[in-house]
């Protein structure tokens, strides 16, 4: 059972600052966006997981697809997408969402999923054909791919990033002193495996974490050495917040100064690039790390 942290009062919370402010959802592009998403009954993680971005970058054009359906069988505690059994398995989706791609003329398209450890091949092919198709329809899109944890599939794991995309992600999500509580169910060592088995397979390679969960600065130090050693050639550093108060708490609020610095750290210590702010998700300015 996890132990989630206890919050005695309201003053006992950090305040969320000023910097975390974020415009209303707005516009005629956005509208165009809902609609294509309405209309092809697609999912995407910018409403599952409470993006704080989704106004800015649904404004411009572009959303992040969420694959496999919306219920996921992992328990992460920091995460807002629906925890269960998935029902069924959705061989349509993959047409629908290159469909959805063509129609809004996306010039970088990013893909993710929910985790499907109830199917042998973790939602592979629907992954490898999701990609395939979007290719055929859309040959100058470019793709990443943030693919969740295989739990060593390696099979699995070729299938989901032979399709053709350019960068294949896969988030560690938080420092390896926190997995216990983060990701009960993952393990820090396997997603750096699965980190340099993509690497190592030609294809650029990149992950996120989240600041604000209790980690210390020399654990954020270690985990870009893990990381390095692994070949990653981007990475992206944000503020976790708390999507529901059934969710961890959030132990910090990180001074963008701070996330500059990591900024810096993490250009030093090797990796090609490094997106860094309070605001940061795994998609945001995602066309700029291909």
């Amino acid at each position: 059972m996890i132990e989630l942290p206890v919050v005695e009062n309201k003053a006992d919370r950090p305040r969320k600052p000023k910097w975390l402010r974020v415009k209303l959802p707005v516009g005629e592009n956005y509208k165009h966006v809902r609609s294509l998403v309405n209309d092809y009954k697609l999912h995407t993680i910018c409403e599952s997981g409470n993006c704080p971005n989704m106004g800015e970058c649904w404004g411009a054009g572009t959303a992040t697809f969420m694959i496999l359906g919306n219920v996921c069988t992992r328990s992460c505690s920091f995460c807002a997408v629906a925890t269960g059994r998935p029902k069924e398995l959705d061989t349509d989706e993959p047409q629908r969402v290159a469909e959805a791609v063509r129609l809004m003329e996306v010039k970088h398209a990013v893909i993710t999923s929910v985790n499907r450890d109830e199917l042998k091949d973790r939602g592979a092919q629907i992954w490898h054909d999701t990609v395939k198709l979007i290719k055929e329809q859309c040959p100058e899109t470019t793709i990443e791919t943030l693919i969740p944890d295989v739990k060593g599939n390696w099979e699995a794991l070729e299938l989901m990033i032979n399709a053709g995309q350019e960068v294949v992600s896969h988030n560690m999500e938080t420092v390896k002193r926190l997995y216990r509580k983060v990701r009960p169910q993952a393990k820090y060592e396997r997603s750096l495996e699965q980190l340099k088995r993509i690497k190592d397979y030609g294809v650029r390679s990149k992950s996120g974490i989240m600041l604000g969960l209790g980690e210390t600065d020399e654990e954020v130090y270690e985990i870009m050495d893990d990381l390095v050693a692994n070949g990653l050639d981007v990475l992206t550093l944000g503020q976790y917040l708390q999507p529901t108060k059934m969710h961890l708490a959030v132990a910090e609020y990180v001074h963008p100064d701070k996330f500059a610095h990591f900024k810096e750290v993490g250009l030093s210590k090797g990796i090609e690039y490094v997106e860094s702010g309070p605001l940061v998700r795994s998609s945001y300015h995602a066309e700029r790390h291909v």
